[in-house]
């Protein structure tokens, strides 16, 4: 819960910073000075940028969480089984263990969103979390592609 709100807190700071920087571009725009356009341009696109980042962002979230609730109605969430340290940290002998088993199971059923999944969550507790991403976003297309279309 504690992640949500600290995202939410950051996209409306990012929202709110948006559109200071889109109003600046707009008053630099209407300048007619030919430096104040261009610079005014580039304040409009960068917001756009941002924005098309900060979306897919969010539907990321939610598609993954729309999976994670699915997994835990079946049953199926990934239990934690990982050796921590003291301090709270995951050993990774531990992360590494159970990375072997996940990356096995997905081996064994490459169509299955459920595997990718839990591979997902073994990627992001060993701590590589662009590949991590990447995972879930193949467990995500997997779950909302049919499997009549993913030749």
């Amino acid at each position: 819960m504690k992640s949500r709100t600290g995202f939410l807190v950051l996209a409306a700071a990012l929202l709110i910073t948006f559109a200071v920087v889109i109003s600046e571009g707009v008053q630099l725009i209407a300048t007619g000075d030919p430096a104040g356009i261009g610079i005014g341009v580039c304040a409009l696109v960068i917001p756009a940028i941002g924005g098309w980042f900060l979306w897919h962002t969010v539907q990321f979230g939610r598609r993954s969480e729309l999976l994670a609730r699915e997994l835990d109605a079946e049953g199926g969430l990934p239990a934690d089984e990982l050796v921590r340290t003291p301090g709270g940290r995951i050993d990774r002998a531990s992360a590494d263990a159970v990375f072997a088993r996940r990356q096995a199971e997905a081996e064994a059923a490459p169509d299955d969103w459920r595997v990718w999944f839990r591979l997902a969550v073994a990627y992001a507790d060993a701590g590589d979390t662009p590949r991590a991403r990447r995972t879930m976003q193949h467990a995500i297309r997997l779950h909302t592609t049919p499997a009549a279309e993913r030749v």
